[in-house]
């Protein structure tokens, strides 16, 4: 038996959307190939009986699974999955002893933890497992869906390249030799600041307070992590962000490049309106690019929702989860 560390695990509802009552919910943890232990929220729709498909879950970027994964869990449950809903290695109720730190590897390993635990819960048919990632996880679903042939089908909910963003900026304004020689210098320096002072210095969340002139995508993200809407203790972006060094590995490691060769189906989600909206775009081209199994790839365009619509709804319902359940229950069969 793989040992598991010992974490605290918070058993009171304390998420950002309500309880639903078409579902039980309970707290589990499982073991990732690193020796992480991850904490989850599973989710059972009530009265469930045989084995059932399974959905695993995960996003925003520094978001936690009490936020919109656990909804997007929740909601997918009331139609018939088993899901469940983890915090990523560092993060969360999840463990790990250096915090607040990511990595393209361990955090596409995350994924593939989650797979392995529902692949051998009882409650669920391990050739019908399907992920959902959201935001910098949607890049890490496409990710996991290159290398983990268990999985049969993988939405990408409002997502963005961690690659891309980091080595290139936001809308590629910082596409130079230059600008990232500038970051890894930044990074480096960090690293020895951070040894000296014995501690890892925090990069920031979302900004507070929010400036007038701010950019339309900050206040977006302000609007969901920084107010009732959204707010969670634990949540890296509603509170002190991500170590300034968190982010430093992603910058050398593109995690689409065989993005093309995902043979499962895979729908890429997006809305309009999103500042993020040319990384699910360009995610797409990518992937059915020189590729043999186009057939079962699509890209859904959500008019008019802006980012963080899809984490849960907005103002707008804008997430089409009856057309989640539709493309999951076509390819969980």
């Amino acid at each position: 038996m793989i040992a598991k560390e010992e974490l605290k695990l918070t058993q009171e509802w304390d998420k950002t959307f309500e309880k639903s009552d078409k579902v039980n919910h309970c707290k589990v943890t499982f073991v990732n190939r690193y020796g992480i232990t991850l904490a989850a929220d599973m989710y059972v729709p009530v009265n469930a009986e045989g084995k059932l498909p399974a959905i695993a879950v995960c996003g925003p970027f520094g978001a936690v699974k009490e936020q919109c994964s656990g909804l997007y869990a929740q909601t997918m449950a009331e139609r018939g999955f088993v899901t469940i809903a983890f915090d990523a290695s560092f993060t969360g109720e999840s463990g790990g002893n250096v915090r607040y730190m990511a990595s393209p590897d361990i955090n596409t390993e995350d994924f593939m933890a989650a797979v392995d635990f529902l692949s051998l819960n009882e409650l669920v048919d391990p050739e019908r497992i399907g992920i959902i990632g959201i935001c910098g996880w949607g890049g890490m679903a496409l990710n996991t869906a290159a290398l983990d042939t268990r999985i049969k089908a993988t939405v990408a909910s409002t997502m963005y390249d961690m690659t891309c963003v980091n080595a290139k900026g936001y809308f590629d304004a910082e596409d130079s030799e230059e600008a990232r020689y500038q970051k890894r210098a930044a990074m480096c320096a960090q690293r020895l600041e951070d040894l000296k002072n014995g501690e890892y210095k925090l990069g920031g969340g979302v900004v507070d307070p929010l400036p007038e002139d701010a950019p339309y995508f900050v206040k977006d993200y302000y609007d969901y992590y920084k107010t009732k809407r959204g707010y969670h203790a634990r949540s890296l972006n509603s509170n002190g962000g991500w170590n300034v060094t968190g982010c430093e590995s992603f910058m050398n490691q593109p995690i689409l490049q065989y993005t093309n060769e995902i043979r499962n189906a895979v729908m890429v989600m997006h809305g309009d309106k999103a500042h993020s909206f040319y990384f699910g775009k360009d995610a797409y081209e990518n992937m059915i690019k020189d590729s043999k199994y186009t057939d079962n790839k699509q890209l859904l365009v959500i008019e008019g929702a802006s980012h963080t619509d899809l984490y849960d709804g907005g103002n707008k319902n804008a997430i089409p989860f009856d057309k989640l359940a539709d493309f999951f229950n076509e390819y969980l069969k």
